[in-house]
């Protein structure tokens, strides 16, 4: 019942913290009763809110930014305003409803204009809606304009008698320099309550759902208030004219909401907030006019403009880093960027593997010392060698001697056949063909401007033809001998163009073992260097049918320990194709992304104390292929691991150093014959440190078989449990 309407509950408290880009639950706590520190104001704010998400879900726009709070946060302010502005009664209330709807409206049409932009409408609709509501209320006879003077006093009386009159007075009239009296009116003034108890609740709220959030409203007010000084304007104008929030939302957005936080984006906030106070002053002079207030235009047009003009970048000399998943929150938005960037910071848009079976080694790679030079330098050369080293049996005399000779050659990736060459002769030992230099060639299309070129194959091998579609690891002929080649090996390059000849380019080969210096690694990005032995993952079927994540696929488990009972998982796909299991007992999520070798885990939402918690936590990071002693670590993003109580310092050290650390480990059973085993056990641990120090250890493994995933075990801190699979 309550996934039913969680569109609705969601979606009104979301609504509150949506003004400062917020979902956290304890912040909208707070908030909400800071609205109805003027009664009226915080009814009316809320009706807003109720009409404006019950319309949305009437039509029928998206439930997720329904759940969002997207559409209703800024009928809520149209609420809050219009309950400040004009006494209570039947007419307000009919024209509340009426002003909720036209802003949803306007809202989705901005939506829709700048939305293609990839950029928010923020509070636009907010803005428009009330100055048309102002200046068409002055014909509104029926409609009076609030007199109730003392309101606020005579409100917290009903609420809660003199004892809560005598607290909001002490609070207002606590004795503190004018610049924080300042900061804390602004604070409250954002939700349309001028008073220094409604800021410092607010300011308390902030601090509750981000600390680096906290610091940047501070850092965006003090700047404006140094910059007010400076340029010598009326400093009254930051508080009395609801202007002063406008430099607080601007700092939270371009320092830590919209940009990943770090030193530049704080750089960045002191060189804009000057951008809006003089936006503010201009724009006051203009509206004055009008008798309108600029309410949060100044915000909304330089942050609009900032984020519009980084699209235009060619580099990131700048040092501002935009989002690619928005976390709602600026320290879950920095932990998730710099995880992911530590990751999967190899990663690039064509994933591309080695094009043959087995294991072969590079005999020359980028930069090699003969052929690979100049614009040709981004390449390699392969060939296959025995347990002595040797890349030919007997006397190496003929191509039928080389280990590699006539071995099948496959697509690196997706693609469509572009080029084929196969009527040239293959050499003889020690000769050259320097006329037709590349020999019997294919070249794929993976892309505009994305192509791999496979050379020196077999005479009369190649299986393709151009223009047919190929699949990653599809045969397309046999490893050769011709061209400038003077013994079998496979020369294999990545190029821009589609031609015989092309200039190579770098890119990196995905999800491949390397053998260097007698350790064998499992790279998920890599350039291959010269000596390498080096081949593409072969899947296990135990491992495979373990932890591969298809969407649909039912995962149930009888559980004993902390969390003990049964559990039912789905694999599952969101409107945005993020891939996820869902508890269906908790609703707790485990993002994921697939792969044909491997799965990583990237995010988690729900119960910590959840058995999918605990799997996220095990699972992080899994190889189908097996590979006897394979050792994999990985690190967790710190939000995610550590207690939100040890988060505090760090929340606001984050921009600048990271002294926690959570790392991943685990590894894969030692086993002597050449055949994968079906029954297997992986073991690992998750380790968590400050300044380097050990601060808690986690254990975990998984038992194997041939129907895949059996037992599930996990040892940690206040926790310990075993999961038996049941389907």
């Amino acid at each position: 019942m309550m996934q039913k309407y969680e569109w609705f509950w969601k979606g009104f408290l979301n609504s509150y913290t949506q003004i400062f880009f917020s979902d956290n639950k304890g912040f909208a706590a707070i908030l909400i009763p800071v609205t109805f520190l003027d009664f009226f104001a915080g009814l009316f704010g809320l009706l807003s809110v109720l009409f404006t998400n019950v319309a949305a879900r009437l039509i029928g726009f998206d439930p997720l930014k329904i759940r969002q709070g997207y559409y209703g946060f800024n009928s809520l302010l149209v609420g809050l305003g219009l309950g400040i502005y004009y006494e209570p009664g039947i007419v307000l209330l009919i024209l509340l409803a009426i002003a909720a709807i036209f802003t949803l409206f306007i809202s989705v049409t901005l939506e829709g204009v700048i939305g293609k932009y990839y950029l928010p409408h923020l509070s636009l609709p907010f803005v428009f809606a009330l100055w048309l509501l102002m200046l068409s209320s002055r014909e509104f006879y029926a409609l009076s304009l609030n007199e109730r003077g003392i309101y606020t006093l005579n409100d917290l009386y009903i609420i809660g008698g003199h004892s809560l009159v005598a607290l909001y007075e002490w609070w207002n009239q606590l004795d503190i320099p004018s610049v924080f009296r300042t900061y804390f009116l602004s604070l409250g003034a954002i939700l349309f309550q001028f008073s220094v108890l409604s800021g410092m609740l607010v300011a308390l709220g902030l601090l509750i759902y981000s600390r680096i959030a906290f610091t940047l409203s501070f850092l965006g007010f003090f700047a404006a208030w140094c910059f007010y000084n400076i340029i010598g304007a009326d400093l009254t104008e930051v508080g009395y004219s609801y202007v002063g929030f406008n430099y607080i939302l601007t700092a939270i957005a371009i320092g830590g909401f919209f940009i990943i936080p770090n030193q530049y984006s704080y750089f960045w906030v002191l060189l804009v907030v000057p951008m809006v106070a003089i936006v503010s002053i201009s724009l006051g002079s203009v509206l004055y006019v009008f008798q309108l207030p600029v309410y949060a235009l100044p915000f909304n047009m330089v942050v609009l403009v900032f984020l519009y003009v980084l699209k235009f970048r060619i580099s990131n000399r700048s040092g501002l880093q935009t989002l690619f998943v928005q976390r709602n929150s600026p320290e879950r938005n920095l932990y998730s960027w710099l995880n992911y960037r530590e990751r999967f910071a190899g990663r690039t848009r064509t994933p591309v593997r080695l094009p043959f079976f087995g294991e072969w080694i590079v005999t020359q790679g980028h930069g090699g010392p003969y052929t690979h030079k100049n614009d040709w330098q981004y390449a390699w050369d392969f060939e296959m060698v025995d347990e002595d080293g040797k890349t030919y049996r007997n006397k190496g005399d003929y191509p039928e001697d080389y280990f590699c000779f006539k071995k099948p050659v496959t697509a690196p990736a997706d693609g469509i056949v572009e080029e084929v060459i196969d009527d040239i002769e293959d050499n003889v030992i020690g000769n050259r063909n320097l006329e037709q230099n590349w020999g019997n060639t294919v070249i794929i299309k993976h892309s505009d401007d994305f192509y791999s070129k496979m050379s020196h194959l077999k005479k009369h091998s190649i299986k393709v033809s151009r223009e047919d579609r190929v699949r990653q690891g599809d045969q397309i002929g046999f490893c050769g001998n011709s061209g400038n080649s003077p013994y079998p090996h496979l020369h294999f390059q990545l190029q821009s163009t589609p031609y015989v000849g092309s200039k190579t380019r770098s890119h990196p080969i995905n999800n491949y073992y390397c053998s260097r210096d007698g350790k064998k690694k499992l790279m998920e990005t890599g350039i291959p260097e010269k000596d390498d032995l080096v081949s593409n993952i072969q899947t296990n079927p135990s491992l495979k049918k373990a932890f591969q994540l298809v969407p649909g696929r039912i995962m149930e488990f009888e559980v004993e320990g902390s969390a003990g009972g049964q559990v039912r998982w789905e694999v599952k796909v969101d409107n945005h194709l993020n891939r996820y299991v869902e508890c269906e007992e908790t609703g707790s999520r485990a993002y994921f992304e697939p792969g044909s070798a491997m799965v990583h885990f990237v995010h988690f939402e729900g119960d910590r104390t959840s058995l999918l918690y605990y799997y996220y936590l095990s699972a992080y990071k899994i190889s189908f292929g097996f590979e006897s002693g394979l050792q994999l670590t990985d690190r967790f993003p710190l939000n995610l691991v550590f207690n939100p109580n040890k988060m505090f310092l760090q929340d606001l050290a984050a921009p600048f150093y990271r002294y926690l650390d959570a790392s991943y480990v685990i590894r894969y059973p030692e086993h002597n014959s050449h055949i994968p085993p079906v029954e297997m056990e992986l073991t690992g641990e998750v380790r968590k440190k400050i300044w380097n120090r050990l601060s808690g250890q986690s254990h975990f493994y998984f038992k194997l078989d041939d129907k895949g995933l059996r037992e599930f075990h996990f040892k940690g801190e206040n926790v310990q449990l075993k999961a038996k699979c049941v389907q």
